[in-house]
């Protein structure tokens, strides 16, 4: 059953057509994958669906009582907030309560006796049962402590930009919604979190939406994929993986009826040349048949990106590092790191995010310098350096000054020339839109247009900080194809799992207190092997336990203590649960007796608490019981 339907929406940049009367439906509980090139609009459609950005036409319809959540790439969140705050910044009714909880208790530590406090704290804590505020404090700390933040009380404006996204991506996820959109949501996140992720919204009760460049993210999580393709809607049943194949067969019927198209067109020309002699009427068909199949010629042309581009010569000496270290105030990154980087190499860089990997980048390229220790960089190295943040991008410059600053002409492996305006147009950007500033481009046009201009530097050895953030999955694709025959080394900074697999062959792992591990394979091969000292480590625990259960199995009855306490439990639990229920009468009764309710609920939580004691003992002591019952 359609929640939200989508019809002959138009929406145009310029003179560019994003969405060229595109039509389409979403399901309960559906699972999209939308994708494209890198400035197809799909971060624009997220913006159309979440009522933040019109389209020129087009309808769309759903439900009145219909909610949206939408993650942008870039959040804006509130500097005035915390963490927690902002989580509900929208629901000012939580967002006050919670925030009047909070300080009602800070106070009362500081005047324990104040009897005023003691009331509105009470207040406060029955208009948060109403709202199910605990609950939802509890299920925020929750997320936001999965996702790497814990803690709550510190200001949004004191966070890094990927602290700031995950406290969004919690947002998120928090709000119920109808339809969650997620604009790149495994940007900035290490691959656990990515993991857990998955895990999370694998139980989303919605429908989601999501634009992503981490394969094995969109393989799991999708059951339908949107491909945007020049403004026209494509949409394929089952995950990226059916996608492709089935991308593929559209591809070769696309081809197959184009073949056609124009056979008949030729034998239809053959004959009108011929001057065949025939009614008027019927020649008169025949011509508004060919003018016919002339128009409906098919666009058959593909967008490639070519990285045909030579490279810098490289002699046998690269990169060693000598007992590195590096630390941060008094945080370790780096411990007596001795690693020798030798040509060829195919090296991927990965760890928790803030544990040092682009700093190492950092130290090799020569922006920063250890601590201790030294990096001795070969004579022949020509580096070419892909930043997260690629900070040396000018966006008052136009798209073809920026490539113009590195070279004007490059040189192919087999010895051609080609000129800045030729790649770039093998890089998606026509003539026509090389004088451009770079300022009006979309962020994944920007990412594509610096890879270029890296490239365009003839490296030999290539540092890549995070590289799939913000390009397209058909820029990945090229890109892996490139450094498959790249005769430089590689070093990689990813938390992509399906592009480390693609391009690395061994890893360092930088784990506890600056120590870095290493690792001869890909990131799933990793993985299993770590999968596999974790189930070990387990069944190492067990042995223990084991024995102790043998000794278990040997009781033939209970003690004279434990039968005494088995047979009054019960009893002690009914009385317990009686006081607990006249407590909570009373409370109600005392009315604005603060003092009366206050030594209520202390003698509340002191039965709670007992009586939780008594449960967790009754438990044990059936499971003795049923032991000894069993044994007979």
């Amino acid at each position: 059953m359609a929640i939200f339907s989508v019809e002959n929406l138009v929406k145009t940049y310029g003179e560019k057509v994003l969405f060229d009367h595109i039509s389409f439906s979403i399901a309960e509980k559906q699972r999209i994958g939308l994708i494209g090139v890198n400035g197809t609009g799909k971060s624009t459609l997220l913006r159309v669906l979440a009522g933040l950005e019109e389209a020129e036409s087009g309808d769309k319809f759903h439900a009145n009582q219909f909610s949206i959540e939408y993650l942008p790439q870039e959040p804006e969140l509130n500097d005035q907030l915390t963490v927690l705050e902002q989580i509900y910044y929208g629901d000012s009714l939580i967002m006050r309560t919670l925030r009047g909880y909070e300080r009602s208790l800070q106070e009362l530590e500081q005047d324990p006796e104040n009897q005023a406090k003691q009331s509105a704290l009470f207040v406060i804590q029955q208009k948060m049962d109403e709202l199910n505020a605990w609950e939802a404090s509890t299920t925020a700390k929750t997320i936001l402590s999965k996702l790497g933040i814990r803690d709550f009380s510190k200001a949004v404006h004191n966070l890094s930009g990927g602290q700031k996204k995950r406290v969004a991506i919690a947002k998120a996820l928090i709000q119920p919604a109808d339809l969650l959109l997620l604009d790149e949501p495994t940007n900035h996140l290490d691959n656990e979190t990515i993991e857990w992720l998955e895990g999370y919204l694998s139980g989303y009760k919605g429908s989601l939406m999501v634009v992503t460049h981490d394969r094995y993210f969109l393989n799991r999580m999708t059951n339908r994929i949107f491909e945007l393709d020049k403004g026209k809607l494509y949409s394929y049943d089952g995950n990226y993986e059916l996608f492709l194949e089935k991308k593929a067969e559209r591809e070769e019927i696309a081809v197959q009826s184009e073949k056609k198209r124009q056979n008949t067109l030729r034998r239809e020309l053959a004959w009108l040349r011929r001057g065949a002699k025939a009614r008027t009427t019927k020649q008169k068909a025949r011509i508004q048949r060919v003018e016919e199949l002339q128009e409906k010629k098919a666009d058959l042309s593909k967008d490639q990106l070519e990285f045909a581009i030579g490279s810098t010569r490289l002699g046998k000496k690269v990169i060693e590092l000598q007992g590195v270290k590096k630390s941060f105030g008094s945080k370790t990154l780096i411990n007596h790191l001795d690693y020798l980087i030798v040509p060829g190499e195919r090296l991927g860089i990965i760890g928790p995010n803030g544990s040092g990997k682009s700093t190492l980048l950092n130290m090799l390229a020569g922006r920063i310098s250890p601590d201790e220790g030294n990096i001795v960089i070969g004579e022949t190295v020509k580096i070419g350096y892909y930043t997260q943040d690629a900070l040396e991008m000018n966006e008052e410059l136009r798209v073809i000054d920026y490539i113009k600053e590195a070279a004007e002409i490059v040189y192919t492996v087999d010895g051609q020339l080609i000129t800045a305006e030729q790649m770039l147009e093998r890089f998606l950007f026509p003539r026509s839109m090389q004088w451009t500033y770079i300022r009006k481009l979309s962020g994944g046009e920007r990412r594509r247009l610096y890879l270029l201009r890296v490239l365009m530097g003839e490296p030999n050895v290539l540092f890549l900080d995070e590289p799939t953030n913000d390009l397209d999955i058909q820029t990945l694709s090229i890109l892996e194809d490139y450094l498959d025959h790249f005769p430089g080394v590689v070093l990689t900074v990813s938390h992509d799992r399906y592009f480390l697999d693609r391009v690395v062959d061994h890893l360092l792992a930088f784990e506890s207190q600056g120590e870095v591990g290493r690792f001869q394979g890909n990131y799933s091969e990793y993985m299993d092997q770590k999968q596999m000292e974790e189930q070990l480590k387990e069944q190492t625990k067990k042995t223990v336990p084991s024995t102790r259960n043998e000794k278990k199995e040997k009781r033939t009855k209970l003690s004279y203590k434990d039968q005494q306490e088995w047979e009054t439990i019960e009893d002690v639990i009914a009385d317990l649960e009686e006081k607990k229920t006249k407590l909570e009468g009373e409370i109600v009764s005392a009315g604005s007796d603060f003092t009366k309710i206050q030594e209520l609920m202390k003698n509340q939580e002191e039965v709670n608490e007992k009586l939780d004691q008594a449960m967790e003992r009754w438990t044990e002591l059936s499971m003795m019981v049923e032991e000894i019952e069993s044994g007979k």
